[in-house]
């Protein structure tokens, strides 16, 4: 099984990319991580990308594109793959179809609008990363290590705002691009987690 997972920031993509792997036995590929993997090893293809970063450029689609390309010719990539912060464009969704041929793009729907109440209220243990919402937790101590629970520089509303307006302008495009080629599916983000998984399993039931 071959899928790529969209989902804006807050959607809960991580913790269903999580559940899915571990069902269907996919590797999870997160770009930021493959990035970091390759930077840290300093590859000559993350030597190319820390050129840019270096400069507080962004990474060029090229780039980027090499780096996945790399990253599905492993071998644990042979059974299937789960891409996730990847493609982020039409121009990388046209050069995965010719790295592979992906069976599904899975994107969790969610409202925009609501997601910048849920992004913006979420707090986390500075010493142990563990989560919370203001909506179900008032204090600043952390339960389960007892660390400073802080607000993190990323979900203000600003910067939530600008977020989202990127996502928003880059996605729609590829949601176009896979609609015409028959393979999206949506499910709803914005039901309780348990319940999002279940809508995920009965999509990807159906391409096992």
């Amino acid at each position: 099984m071959k899928i790529v997972l969209l989902g804006a920031p807050g959607a809960g993509k991580g913790t269903q990319a999580t559940r899915i792997a571990e069902k269907y036995g996919v590797v999870h590929i997160s770009t930021g991580d493959i990035f970091r993997k390759n930077l840290k090893e300093g590859t000559p293809v993350g030597l190319k990308a820390k050129a840019f970063i270096d400069k507080g450029q962004l990474v060029p689609d090229e780039v980027t594109c090499e780096i996945v390309a790399e990253r599905l010719k492993e071998k644990d990539c042979e059974k299937g793959f789960m891409l996730d912060g990847f493609p982020r464009n039409v121009m990388q969704a046209e050069a995965l179809d010719k790295m592979s041929d992906v069976d599904l793009v899975l994107n969790i729907a969610v409202d925009l609008d609501k997601l910048m109440a849920r992004l913006t209220g979420r707090r986390v243990c500075r010493e142990c990363g563990e989560s919370y919402h203001v909506s179900t937790f008032a204090g600043n101590k952390c339960s389960k290590c007892g660390g400073e629970v802080i607000q993190r520089a990323d979900d203000t509303e600003e910067t939530v705002g600008k977020r989202l307006k990127v996502y928003s302008e880059q996605t729609q495009p590829l949601i176009d691009y896979y609609t015409a080629k028959g393979k999206l599916q949506s499910v709803d983000g914005m039901k309780p987690i348990d319940e999002v998984f279940a809508e995920v399993v009965t999509v990807l039931d159906k391409v096992k």
